[in-house]
């Protein structure tokens, strides 16, 4: 018979649903248009339940992958339940994928079904012939969009509620081994095709250490309005909160006016940043109650050193520093510990180091990549999906290599510097450059395009600002306004341009290859045939 174990979800709820059944864990605000949807231990077992008897019902045996395409609701955190009971594998998207990057995403984990919001039901019916694998669609109807496709409109669509509406079931939790996959989360693509990270049930239960690491407290009540199919909402504020017994406030997503607002209503102590929204909130218009809130500290990844201080004395409160990625790596700077700028260092467990192209240790003050791997000297291991190359790669030498460039201090305190390879960073999200080149690309008003980096207005380190170099078809009646709205339509918030640059031609290489610092040289907001989007 299966012991349980509290690193995977499914019993650690489970265990809880019997120990403190009517603990009100989880809270959906809704935004003053919505009532908040509040979920006890004992409704996420019982859902989750339910959605894992669905699963089966669909056919769906241990292993098999379904896509989870939806803002925060209550039903992501049921169906990650129902995922770890019924031994099956989600693979969380962001809901505002569409087009070929979503069409990839489902074909490459080969997912057999997707949950989807109503309001992402209309990106799925595009892609629907090629995806052959997706044999059923469940859908949310979550009446967000009134002008949402209607589950009806997409044959063999049904809606989630007839998973839930069914009595109480039992379903006898399927996992075989704490090591059976529990999801893959995609990289962005920073290079070629996003990878599917490959995560392990006790790996998912073992990122509720996280809270301990930044010591959160008996009483803490985190908040985030990242989405749960990031990474960082998943395992900084949802892993601590279902594991410690904590009560947490989610958002459908972010929003930088109502932040202190949700935070004052529902008594958060602690919530989670990244990149540039740390600017975004500071940009937001002074007021006299910006320091009146309950919030200790917040859990930051990627604090510009320009704003640091003044964000803490301004809405008083504390910064936690961290360092981290999906495939592994964790650094922490604890709050009023160690120099402002510095992400921290790695906990008891892990080795961290900064290595040159040669694999030798650089001294300190000197830049090189990233690694780590466990203190006791065994290889860092990564899984990516169905691809072994790669997998070999990101671990050569036994060790996890980031392809971040850093360096460290004489005190050991580690400082990001740049992505290796110039990739793109926005707003947190590696951005692939061939995804936004194809949407600019087939405008009828663009004849030649090449996608790159400049660094992000908000200051935040290691982030950049998307710009889209184009050679207009006919400069004379180009519209940058419809290019832009062609791109919302096609991509996804964070691939959206931040500027449109227009030129007579993109300068090339003898072989063909966009010069870069050429357009560097030429850039500048303001200049002539710089157009940002608005």
């Amino acid at each position: 018979m299966r012991e349980q174990n509290d690193l995977i979800l499914a019993d650690m709820i489970a265990t809880r649903a019997e120990e403190v059944p009517d603990h009100a864990v989880v809270t959906f605000e809704g935004a003053g248009v919505r009532n908040d949807e509040v979920r006890t231990y004992a409704d996420l077992w019982m859902n989750g339940s339910r959605i894992a008897a669905g699963l089966i019902a669909h056919g769906m045996q241990r292993g098999d992958r379904f896509g989870l395409l939806m803002q925060n609701h209550p039903e992501f955190i049921e169906c990650m339940v129902a995922a770890s009971i019924s031994g099956c594998v989600f693979v969380p998207v962001d809901p505002r994928t569409r087009g070929d990057k979503l069409a990839y995403t489902l074909r490459n984990s080969a997912c057999r079904g997707i949950v989807c919001g109503d309001y992402s039901l209309a990106q799925v019916a595009a892609i629907r012939e090629q995806t052959p694998d997706l044999e059923w669609i469940s859908v949310l109807e979550s009446g967000d969009e009134a002008d949402a496709m209607p589950t009806r409109d997409v044959a063999g669509a049904e809606s989630i509620a007839s998973m839930l509406e069914v009595p109480e079931i039992s379903v006898d939790v399927r996992l075989e081994s704490p090591l059976d996959p529990f999801e893959i989360i995609y990289t962005s693509g920073t290079t070629g095709d996003p990878k599917g990270v490959v995560c392990s049930n006790v790996r998912y239960g073992a990122a509720a250490m996280i809270g301990v690491l930044c010591n959160f407290q008996p009483d803490e009540r985190p908040y985030t309005g990242l989405s749960l199919t990031h990474g960082n909402a998943q395992m900084i504020t949802l892993a601590p909160t279902l594991s410690m017994r904590l009560h947490a406030t989610f958002s459908r997503k972010f929003t930088k006016s109502r932040l202190w607002d949700i935070t004052r209503t529902h008594g958060c102590t602690v919530f989670n940043l990244l990149g540039g929204m740390v600017t975004a909130i500071y940009s937001e218009p002074l007021k006299p109650d910006d320091g009146d809130n309950p919030v200790r500290f917040v859990v930051s990844a990627g604090m510009p050193v320009s704003i640091w201080e003044a964000f803490e004395q301004r809405f008083n409160v504390k910064v936690l520093e961290c360092y981290g990625a999906i495939e592994g790596g964790l650094a922490i700077k604890p709050v009023g510990v160690g120099p402002v700028g510095s992400f921290g260092k790695p906990p008891p467990t892990l080795e961290m180091k900064i290595l040159d192209e040669n694999d030798n240790e650089c001294p300190p003050g000197v830049m090189g990549e990233l690694v780590s791997r466990p203190l006791t000297g065994e290889k860092a291991e990564v899984e990516y999906f169905k691809n072994k190359e790669a997998s070999e790669k990101k671990t050569a030498g036994g060790w996890l290599r980031s392809g971040d460039v850093c360096h460290r201090d004489e005190d050991g305190w580690f400082y990001f510097d740049y992505r290796k390879g110039g990739g793109i960073r926005h707003n947190g999200d590696f951005v692939n450059p061939g995804f936004v080149e194809k949407v600019v690309a087939e405008h009828p008003q663009v004849t030649d395009v090449f996608v790159y980096g400049v660094p992000a207005a908000s200051g935040a380190p290691g982030e950049k600002d998307v710009v889209a170099a184009v050679v207009p078809t006919d400069p004379d009646t180009f519209d940058p306004a419809s290019v832009f709205a062609s791109c919302r339509l096609g991509l996804e918030g964070n691939f959206v341009p931040s500027f449109l640059q227009v030129v007579d031609e993109i300068p090339k290489t003898a072989s063909e290859k966009p010069q870069e610092r050429l357009l560097l040289e030429r850039f500048g907001p303001g200049r002539a045939g710089i157009y940002a989007a608005t």
